[in-house]
């Protein structure tokens, strides 16, 4: 199987790799760049989605030591994996009884927090066209959003908090309100647009499209 710009064999011996990148991961000072590869592998290889939800499952049910950084480096790629991919729906049940069990059995802990922002990203995660980019991973680690900056015309650049959800229609929605005021501009017949730019190419960016990709394709 050779999907996408990568190189991959089977669908077998890549389950087995990523298996192995989920042992290492325990161990891992920086976890941020393999959990960015387990995320693009996933993307590359749809079937490995159910797997790699079903191995974290298992990774963060009665762990050695709950709570300790090897349990919260898996309970922060399954925030990234929530905010990325869907599960299949037996899968998607499965998790979210894991993540209820986990919230009755330790309610004050970090584990808690992270079920509790799974479960809603989970509500919201239509698919992605790109893996989240090194800055998305390290917010959601925090479970917090990202900045992102809007330059605009005739006017200073606009900060707008986004999320992996966040689309450009609603940064677009935000930003015009704020033009609007600073320039005068409420009786103004003109639309606004936000485009992405880089040294090769300016485009627009599509009303649905989840500005979180447009960041990763930067990266």
């Amino acid at each position: 199987i050779a999907p996408g710009p990568r190189s991959y064999t089977t669908l077998r011996d890549e389950a087995v790799k990523l298996f192995n990148s989920l042992q290492q991961l325990e161990l891992e000072q920086d976890p941020v760049p393999l959990m960015q590869g387990i995320l693009q592998t996933c993307l590359d290889l749809p079937p490995l989605v159910d797997e790699i939800y079903c191995q974290l499952v298992k990774q963060t049910t009665e762990p050695p030591a709950p709570g300790g950084q090897g349990d919260l480096h898996y309970w922060q790629l399954l925030t990234c994996m929530s905010c990325t991919f869907l599960p299949s729906p037996p899968v998607l049940r499965f998790l979210r009884f894991h993540l209820d069990r986990t919230e009755s059995r330790f309610p004050t802990s970090e584990m808690a927090k992270y079920a509790c922002f799974i479960r809603e990203a989970l509500g919201k995660t239509k698919g992605r066209e790109c893996v989240p980019s090194l800055e998305e991973i390290l917010v959601l680690m925090r479970r917090q959003e990202m900045i992102c900056t809007v330059h605009c015309p005739g006017a200073p650049a606009c900060s707008v908090a986004i999320s992996s959800h966040t689309t450009a229609e609603e940064v677009r929605g935000r930003v015009a309100r704020e033009l609007v005021s600073r320039l005068g501009l409420s009786q103004s017949p003109n639309i606004f647009a936000l485009y992405e730019q880089s040294r090769r190419r300016e485009q627009p960016v599509g009303s649905t499209t989840l500005l979180a990709d447009v960041l990763t394709r930067f990266e």
